[in-house]
């Protein structure tokens, strides 16, 4: 009788700590990272293989600069095209984008060209004068000559950072 009574005080005191407790906690907020500046490697489908045959289907790409910061506009200074082999085929800016908060901006790469091949890439380069967060930085490859029709996106990887 008495180790029942001193197992409901016990729960009972548990209880109160518990609630007592979760008033005080305050809710925790993820701060996002802020940058200065990136290079960024991004991976570009100008076609993929199908079949026992290798046959290729070929894509058209998207490669899309989305600043995601809500305040501050940042600048995009490299758009650079490579093959598979790593060679140089487009400068895609002759001077630097200023790209401003929440703004997006967009390079295509047509289905016609097939000259960066399965292994094509570009590497972005932006900077700010401020902290911001971090831009969100992507392809989209995508065919409909098919009856099935492709399509897929491939996210940008951080090669060089400048921290605030």
């Amino acid at each position: 009788m008495v180790n029942n009574r001193f197992g409901k005080v016990i729960v009972t005191l548990l209880a109160a700590v518990t609630i007592l407790m979760s008033c005080m906690i305050q809710p925790v907020v993820a701060k996002m990272r802020l940058y200065r500046g990136q290079t960024l490697y991004v991976p570009i489908y100008s076609h993929i293989y199908s079949g026992n045959r290798e046959q290729p289907v070929y894509l058209a790409a998207t490669l899309s600069l989305r600043n995601t910061d809500r305040e501050h506009s940042i600048t995009i200074t490299a758009v650079d095209y490579y093959d598979s082999q790593g060679k140089l085929l487009t400068h895609y800016l002759e001077k630097p984008l200023v790209l401003g908060a929440m703004a997006t901006q967009r390079y295509v790469v047509p289905e016609s060209d097939k000259s960066g091949g399965s292994g094509a890439k570009f590497i972005v380069v932006w900077q700010s004068d401020q902290p911001v967060t971090e831009p969100l930085i992507e392809s989209v490859m995508i065919s409909t000559k098919t009856q099935q029709g492709i399509s897929f996106t491939s996210r940008g990887r951080v090669l060089d950072e400048i921290l605030p």
